[in-house]
């Protein structure tokens, strides 16, 4: 583990910010624009969808994804975004992996983009490392999105952490029996809600920056082969081609 030579300035806003933070990774994404996504551990399928779209359609625009590598939006979150354009903010030391089903995103999170914790080695995550840990993963973003949530759950701590910090919340539209959570965020003015993805992404970052800081995105606007592209990137350039990041022609790949 290696160790910030300065705390970011996004972590003044916290109530007691860290004198230390511990990370693995590329620490240029710390000065990148920062979106903060969390949410529900069981996230139903339109949020499944919408949470990595969201994630995506940010990281074109060169805006890193900021979450806290838990089961469900977090993981969705990173993935979305891709590893090298995301942050992933520990409860627990970084020797550590947790939680273990999302060892290999965490894992490449910690090789192509950027991990971070508050705790030493070989300390494991307790309930209240869950809270501090959420507290950093609020105050990196811009913006808070919830994707979904229940009442009283852990993501509602991280919503009135933004509120303290002054900073937006955004939240997904659900049908009236689902994310009770938003719902409520809602109807008492606490968050905005997102009908739009596309108007919403235009706030952030640039799309100038987007081929630059997404290394797909780069490899593919070299006109190069769908066979070689898929070969070195899988399942990730079918992706790009449904969100209509790139389009294949003649057997060629383009960045649209």
């Amino acid at each position: 583990m290696n160790v910030l030579r300065q705390i970011p300035p996004e972590l003044h806003v916290m109530k007691k910010m860290p004198s230390t933070v511990y990370y693995e990774g590329n620490t240029e994404l710390l000065q990148r624009p920062k979106v903060s996504i969390v949410g529900s551990r069981k996230p139903s399928q339109y949020t499944k969808e919408t949470t990595y779209a969201l994630a995506s359609k940010l990281a074109a625009r060169g805006v890193c994804i900021v979450s806290g590598a838990a089961m469900g939006v977090d993981a969705l979150a990173h993935k979305g975004a891709g590893s090298a354009n995301t942050i992933a903010v520990m409860a627990n030391g970084l020797d550590i992996i947790y939680p273990k089903v999302n060892r290999t995103l965490i894992e490449s999170i910690a090789a192509e983009g950027l991990t971070l914790s508050q705790f030493e080695k070989r300390f494991k995550a307790t309930k209240w490392s869950f809270v501090v840990r959420n507290e950093l993963v609020v105050a990196l973003g811009e913006v808070l999105v919830v994707t979904q949530s229940d009442l009283n759950s852990g993501t509602m701590r991280s919503v009135a952490y933004a509120h303290a910090m002054g900073k937006p919340v955004y939240v997904l539209p659900h049908r009236l029996t689902e994310s009770l959570g938003t719902q409520q965020l809602l109807m008492e003015g606490g968050a905005e809600a997102i009908y739009d993805l596309e108007a919403f992404v235009a706030g952030f970052g640039s799309r100038e920056r987007s081929c630059k800081e997404d290394e797909l995105l780069e490899y593919c606007s070299r006109g190069v082969s769908y066979e070689k592209a898929v070969e070195r990137y899988g399942e990730r350039i079918v992706e790009y081609e449904l969100e209509g990041r790139i389009k294949i022609e003649h057997g060629n790949i383009y960045v649209v």
